[in-house]
């Protein structure tokens, strides 16, 4: 019986420094399971790109001109949501990462990442999951999460326990994805399958009645389910 070859994950990528692109092609071609469909030095550009055809994968540069990365995040989501979204940041654009995330954003990369995390987080937003380093991680969930003396009373759902109670299971995740780590280093860890922790992070969302990560570390702190 003759074995079907995967399909390569098709990449636009979205830089406005001729140089940094050069470069980031170089990483991508060099792996024979990425396919680049096409470069944009702009938003504006990247849109026209997916007008035409739509990537598995969007990687961009956060900090674009004219059309921000934040307003081509919100744009793609919009038209073609099942695009996965993937920037590049510094470390001083925190609150723009946290808006980019908020625009639908599957993850984001320090500029200057590794060869290896690139792909690594190419291939991780393509099966669903986000990727959150461990060193933004908390200054974007704190954003997320209102301090105790200025949290206005919330509703009574959100003062209970969730009606449907995480397993064990579900709760050790949820505590690995608040730390940061990306599906596959939560499978490493709890040593499952990828596809394994991707389905246990839908009864999560569904059990908390939210649809990210984010969202999902949120209502887990506000439940009092983790601690970061």
């Amino acid at each position: 019986m003759s074995i079907v070859p995967a399909r390569k994950v098709t990449v636009v990528v979205c830089e406005d420094q001729p140089q940094i692109l050069k470069n980031q092609m170089k990483i991508l071609q060099e792996a024979p399971e990425i396919e680049v469909i096409g470069t944009a030095l702009s938003g504006e550009a990247a849109l026209e790109l997916l007008e035409k055809r739509q990537p598995d994968v969007l990687l961009q540069d956060l900090g674009l001109p004219r059309m921000s990365g934040i307003d081509v995040t919100r744009e793609v989501k919009r038209r073609w949501p099942e695009v996965e979204v993937l920037i590049f940041t510094i470390f001083d654009e925190e609150e723009k990462v946290i808006e980019a995330v908020k625009a639908g954003a599957s993850g984001y990369l320090l500029k200057g990442a590794s060869s290896h995390k690139i792909l690594d987080a190419i291939h991780e937003v393509r099966s669903g999951g986000t990727v959150i380093q461990p060193n933004l991680a908390r200054r974007l969930l704190r954003h997320f999460h209102v301090p105790e003396n200025d949290a206005k009373p919330l509703p009574p759902s959100r003062q209970e326990p969730p009606t449907r109670p995480l397993t064990e299971r579900e709760i050790e995740i949820l505590r690995l994805i608040a730390k940061g780590l990306s599906n596959s280093e939560a499978a490493g860890v709890l040593r499952l399958s990828r596809a394994t922790v991707r389905t246990h992070l839908e009864h999560i969302y569904d059990k908390l009645e939210v649809t990210n990560r984010v969202e999902a570390v949120t209502e887990g702190l506000r439940k009092g389910l983790i601690e970061v």
